[in-house]
């Protein structure tokens, strides 16, 4: 992803009409008055009925007899993360809709100029690129420059550009068809970007985890032919870093069921199982690019969940990696039998902080609906720091408690757990009590289950029904951690 960054601290309709054809004009209540176009936006909201506070809920467009469109969005910087983001999404789409080389974003505000030009920024960049769509027809040109006017300073570009591209990675892989990225296609994938970025590459394929005892994993991928499954470390290192970080990543790249086969209409959709390790590549992606002092590794369980004589099945039994016996329970729950022997190999390192990303649990969407994400965390300050992460970032959370009474539950008569149990009540804090299990050197830990990595019209800054959520959620949390004292 290129693009090129203008700024100017003039902002008038002559400087921005010199820039470009397509204009988003952002302002505070008391500048609109003063706005230029104001003839044509006084004729344009008496048409319509509306009046100058309407336009804090619905943005308007002009379209000029010289080919100019402008969108013209009332804001306060003050609102929370999401509904500006999801305001200035409104007001961007129609320019967008057009496929403009140029875009020029001028802002009206006093004190909040920046926050504003960086919220607008970020919104238009990341609805403006391209993702996986196998088509013959081409939709025409990308966008090349934003033109930034009224603001004094452009130093937050290269920020929003990681993030962009971050994001962008995130959906591009979870929209990727199935038959496009198998496991072993995942690995051909991640491998290129490791040596195009300077990452370390590490595979643990199905013969090693076998012969390491992880066979909480390789019950999930027994079933699938061929055996291409694997658990791939991706590592960033940077030499002045303090703190290391791992982020952990479900990447089911598509999910029957197994044994306990889903119906055609929630199989629909479920080579996106993979989620979860694209939430972490995204993340990483936007780490490497603006070279953050913070070793990553990155740990992305890739494997499917399919149905066949060697598939693992209900009543099983078999040994994780950290020694406990799992009975089986139900196969569709291969999310967090993968993620299990995942998170123990991360936590063996002993990272300052672990984060898993997974679409994980049914019950996490029916509890939060697509909208917010749920997470659950082994230490109440992790959580209340993501928590307000989200809040900052536009992408919301909900923590629910790490509670060990929760336990019981998962008893079993002859085995040391049970994977779930049949039952769906809670099946989001059982899963939770599930994974923690398997966590060692009391590494501080988040789970956050991805309830809302898909929500249909977009969600916040977002406009594409795969949103990429967790991967600006993580990075507005990375900066509190970073300017936090380590542990060690």
């Amino acid at each position: 992803m290129r693009i090129e960054w203008s700024q100017n601290s003039e902002v008038n309709s002559t400087v921005l009409s010199a820039f470009a054809q397509h204009i988003l004009l952002v302002f505070e209540e008391k500048y609109f008055s003063t706005l230029p176009f104001g003839e044509a936006l006084a004729a344009k909201l008496a048409r319509a009925g509306l009046t100058a506070a309407d336009l804090a809920q619905k943005p308007v467009t002009l379209e000029w007899p010289d080919g100019r469109l402008v969108s013209l969005v009332q804001v306060e910087a003050s609102s929370p993360r999401f509904a500006l983001n999801s305001l200035l999404r409104s007001a961007v789409k129609p320019l967008l809709e057009e496929h403009p080389a140029r875009i020029a974003i001028g802002v009206y505000a006093k004190n909040q100029a920046t926050v504003l030009a960086r919220q607008a920024a970020y919104v238009t960049l990341v609805n403006a690129q391209a993702l996986p769509v196998l088509k013959k027809k081409h939709k025409g040109q990308s966008l090349r420059e934003i033109g930034l006017f009224g603001v004094d300073a452009l130093d937050w570009t290269e920020e929003v550009t990681a993030l962009v591209a971050g994001n962008t990675v995130c959906r591009a892989l979870t929209m990727t068809p199935p038959n496009m990225l198998t496991p072993s296609l995942y690995q051909q994938c991640l491998q290129s970007m490791a040596s195009e970025k300077g990452w370390q590459y590490e595979a643990f394929d199905i013969d090693r985890l076998r012969a390491l005892g992880a066979g909480a994993f390789v019950a999930v991928a027994q079933g699938s032919e061929p055996q291409d499954a694997a658990i791939v470390r991706l590592s960033y290192r940077h030499p002045q870093a303090k703190k290391t970080l791992a982020l952990v990543g479900k990447g089911i790249c598509f999910d029957t069921g197994g044994h306990n086969l889903k119906s055609a209409k929630y199989m629909q959709g479920m080579h996106q199982d993979m989620n979860g390790s694209a939430v972490a590549v995204g993340v990483l992606q936007a780490i490497s690019a603006q070279q953050l002092a913070v070793n990553v590794d990155c740990w992305l369980a890739l494997a499917q969940n399919h149905i066949g004589p060697n598939a693992y099945k209900q009543n099983d039994v078999v040994t994780a990696l950290n020694g406990m016996t799992i009975e089986i329970v139900h196969t569709d729950a291969e999310g967090r039998m993968v993620l299990a022997d995942t998170l123990t190999l991360a936590s063996r390192s002993k990272p300052d902080v672990m984060l898993d990303y997974a679409t994980l649990t049914g019950s996490m969407q029916t509890a939060l609906g697509s909208r917010m994400s749920g997470i659950i965390a082994n230490q109440p300050s992790l959580a209340q720091q993501m928590v307000e992460a989200g809040t900052e970032s536009g992408e919301r959370v909900v923590a629910f408690p790490y509670a060990e009474d929760y336990d019981s539950e998962l008893d079993s008569e002859i085995a040391d757990i049970k994977q779930c149990t049949m039952d769906s009540d809670a099946d989001h804090m059982l899963a939770a009590r599930f994974l923690g299990k398997f966590i060692e050197h009391e590494v501080d830990w988040c789970h956050i289950d991805l309830s809302s990595y898909t929500h249909k019209d977009g969600l916040g800054a977002v406009a594409s029904e795969v949103n990429g959520f967790g991967v600006a959620l993580t990075l507005q949390w990375l900066k509190q951690f970073l300017a936090s004292k380590a542990k060690r």
